[in-house]
């Protein structure tokens, strides 16, 4: 019978101490290994918090899912901040390119409600609202219309309808 495990873990980062030594512990499973398979599976996120699946088998044999880092631990990390602002519609702690909207939104799609990289692009937005980020220089909120006027259509446009 298959258990499982989810932790919260930095990104290329991981050792077998906590969250994941103690859970994996009392299992049959070799910690090292999966430590060191969450660590090359997840390295690109290099630091940022990801979510992990274990699932072990009795006899020790395991596999990893890793999921999408959630949206706003993303867009710290593009922009380079650790918090958020307190008054995030009137302190803002960082500013976006575009190009870096694109591609959260493009890294978060698969996770998203959202169907098309437009609206993942909107959720992206939403969320440097509640953060205090503007996009280049502009108040995020002000940026979304302009994304519903149509604007920014080309560069959200999905590589498939393309």
């Amino acid at each position: 019978m298959a258990d499982t495990i989810e932790v919260l873990v930095p990104g290329g980062q991981v050792d077998p101490g906590p969250p994941l030594g103690p859970e994996l512990g009392p299992t049959p499973v070799d910690v090292q290994a999966v430590v060191q398979e969450i660590n090359d599976q997840t390295e690109a996120f290099d630091g940022t918090e990801v979510p992990v699946t274990v699932e072990y088998e009795e006899d020790g044999s395991f596999e990893i899912e890793v999921g999408v880092p959630p949206t706003a631990e993303l867009i710290k990390d593009e922009a380079g901040f650790e918090t958020g602002s307190g008054e995030p519609h009137e302190e803002f702690v960082a500013d976006l390119s575009v190009d870096q909207i694109k591609q959260i939104a493009e890294q978060k799609h698969p996770d998203l409600l959202s169907y098309d990289l437009k609206n993942a692009a909107k959720e992206v937005v939403g969320t440097c609202v509640s953060l205090g980020v503007t996009i280049e220089g502009n108040d995020p909120r002000e940026f979304k219309q302009r994304i519903d006027e149509g604007e920014y259509d080309d560069q959200f446009a999905d590589e498939a309808a393309a």
